[in-house]
């Protein structure tokens, strides 16, 4: 007892297990793969989290980002309320318009460009917002793939995909003619 009792101590005892150890040299350990990506998943969401706080607005801010929604609907409205006010009222719409034709030349170069400058800007702005959720998608990426690596290999056209391996009960249970009603039923019907 004393031998096999030191032969079962040196291969698993004192914490070690020489056997997995030797198997973990050819093939990688799952359960330790399992905690390097969850290590790796909570890194990435603990990063995005610093990112989603930073990215918080105080009331100013938000009170600012309503001004600045204000001006395309006012505009858009401002030109239709011109249409409609030509057709209800056309004297009231001419003279207005003999207003603005004296409106110098430069101002309304002025008047383009900040209009264009603020367009622009936001269109800058929405850009940005565009590429960081962008960012935030491509963070989901590897999970992705590695879903559908998994569900590749479940199709029923995979290789080993119904393979029995050395379960010896379910080699015979998947090789074990079955009933099938409707072939008993043609061969009574040859009879």
């Amino acid at each position: 007892m004393g031998l096999i009792e030191r032969i079962f101590t040196g291969l698993f005892g004192g914490g070690r297990n020489v056997i997995a150890e030797t198997a973990e040299v050819f093939r990688e350990n799952s359960e330790e793969r399992a905690v390097r990506g969850n290590v790796l998943r909570v890194q990435a969401m603990r990063e995005h989290g610093v990112e989603f706080n930073r990215s918080r607005k105080g009331g100013f801010d938000r009170f600012m980002d309503g001004v600045n929604r204000l001006p395309r609907p006012a505009l858009a409205l401002g030109t239709l309320g011109l249409f409609i006010s030509a057709m209800s009222d056309p004297i009231w719409f001419a003279s207005r318009m003999q207003g603005l034709a004296l409106v110098p030349d430069p101002l309304w170069w002025l008047l383009g460009a900040i209009v264009s400058f603020y367009f622009g800007a936001r269109h800058q702005i929405k850009g940005q917002e565009f590429q960081r959720s962008i960012a935030e998608t491509m963070t989901r990426v590897p999970m992705v793939v590695e879903n559908i690596r998994t569900l590749r290999t479940l199709r029923a056209t995979s290789p080993n995909v119904a393979a029995t391996g050395v379960d010896a009960v379910l080699s015979t249970v998947a090789t074990a003619p079955a009933e099938n009603a409707a072939l008993m039923d043609w061969k009574r019907n040859l009879t």
